[in-house]
């Protein structure tokens, strides 16, 4: 098994830097003060190929593969946290999904606009009591209507829902069905009737904008219907299985730059005569972070080499890796409070931010609990995390391969 990253691979990483050292870096403190969701990066991103990585030309996509795609959110996501939820929205969970689940003319018209960045996405799942069990106790509720369907209902937690043009989301056009009576649509936000209210919270803020959404009497047409009636959760399921990959490459971006931070703040800070950096236990701070970082960056990499070269998804890899990865994050996080003290909470540095941000991705795409649940049942016999397994509709890489 080959560990190394090839000449493209270096190549893009760093054109990914400097991008960050020109465009966002110097903005970061910027954005978070003044409460600003930079949708202008969206766009850039979008033209540098950067959102569309594993979609085919023929949808504007660039076609660098699942590897590249991680090693980009990685390094977008160790620049500024709340940004790497531009490749959820814009670049996986949204348009991946349409990719693979929409019609012919759904793909033409949604997937180019999310990943060129000049349509914010939004994924419409979870509801203000649906819990862990977000599908089975939907209430949301679409109701055909002659040639339309009529949305009602409320989803709480949506990520850019202030802030996004069009997205998925999914309803029950079935009540008496369970999981089996869940659909998912593409709502457009302007829609009358559809409303996206901010949810405020210190730990966000608005360059990273969660909100409520309210769905009273939306009316969207029977095209905007994706899949079947009563293949939503099925759809849901296998976009969050891309999604873990993009979670899990943000977290490892999140704990580096935890480990970037407290590793220049133990040279530079003294006490005692001499840098923090000399003493045992800090040592041991930044030893166990850089080991458990690099664990979790090799799961997310072979996560992204086994979606390009087994042309599925792979729902048991996805879990483990997003698991794993999210608590080395959060790990990493604490440890660099721990060393940075009182300063951790000051606006002078990151760390309250890698801290809350590490949190929150603990439960995005899945909680932590719910993923041991999975990890467990699947080790023990019980129910395999395979069994959601679906064929990706393009798989590029595979084809190149043979």
């Amino acid at each position: 098994m080959d560990f190394r990253l090839s000449s493209d691979n270096y190549a893009i990483r760093e054109t990914v830097q400097q991008f960050l050292d020109k465009e966002v870096r110097p903005y970061v403190r910027g954005w978070e003060q003044g409460n600003i969701f930079p949708k202008e990066i969206y766009r850039k991103m979008g033209a540098m190929g950067l959102l569309g990585s594993t979609f085919p030309e023929k949808y504007g996509g660039s076609e660098l593969g699942f590897l590249n795609l991680t090693l980009i959110v990685e390094e977008v996501s160790r620049a500024h946290e709340a940004l790497g939820s531009a490749f959820n929205m814009n670049s996986m969970t949204c348009p991946y999904t349409v990719l693979n689940w929409g019609s012919e003319d759904q793909r033409k018209t949604y997937v180019p606009e999310w990943i060129a960045g000049t349509k914010i996405g939004f994924f419409g799942l979870t509801e203000p009591d649906g819990g862990t069990d977000v599908l089975g106790g939907m209430t949301s509720t679409a109701i055909l209507e002659g040639d339309h369907y009529v949305l009602r209902g409320a989803k709480q937690f949506i990520t850019l829902g202030t802030v996004a043009d069009v997205g998925l989301i999914f309803c029950k056009t079935d009540r008496e069905r369970g999981h089996d009576g869940v659909s998912a649509f593409l709502v457009e936000t302007d829609r009358p009737g559809f409303t996206a209210s901010l949810i405020a919270t210190r730990v966000l803020g608005e360059s990273w904008p969660t909100s409520a959404i309210f769905l009273d009497n939306v009316t969207v047409p029977i095209d905007h219907l994706v899949g079947a009636e009563g293949q939503g959760f099925q759809i849901a399921m296998n976009a969050l299985d891309y999604g873990r990959l993009v979670v899990g490459a943000r977290c490892v971006g999140i704990g580096q730059a935890a480990l970037d931070e407290m590793t220049q703040y133990s040279q530079e800070r003294h006490a005692f005569g001499q840098p923090i950096g000399k003493f045992q236990q800090i040592q041991a701070h930044i030893a166990n972070t850089a080991v458990e970082i690099e664990a979790a960056r090799l799961m997310i990499y072979r996560l992204a080499m086994t979606l390009e070269r087994s042309g599925t998804s792979q729902p048991r890899l996805s879990s483990q890796a997003k698991y794993y990865a999210a608590e080395v994050a959060y790990r990493a996080a604490e440890r660099a409070f721990e060393i940075f003290g009182g300063y951790a909470v000051t606006d002078d540095y990151p760390i309250a931010r890698h801290l809350n941000t590490a949190a929150l991705l603990r439960t995005g795409e899945g909680s932590a609990n719910l993923q041991r649940v999975l990890i467990a049942e699947d080790i023990l016999g019980y129910r395999s995390s395979d069994r959601y397994r679906v064929e990706q509709k393009f798989p590029l890489w595979r084809a190149h391969d043979e």
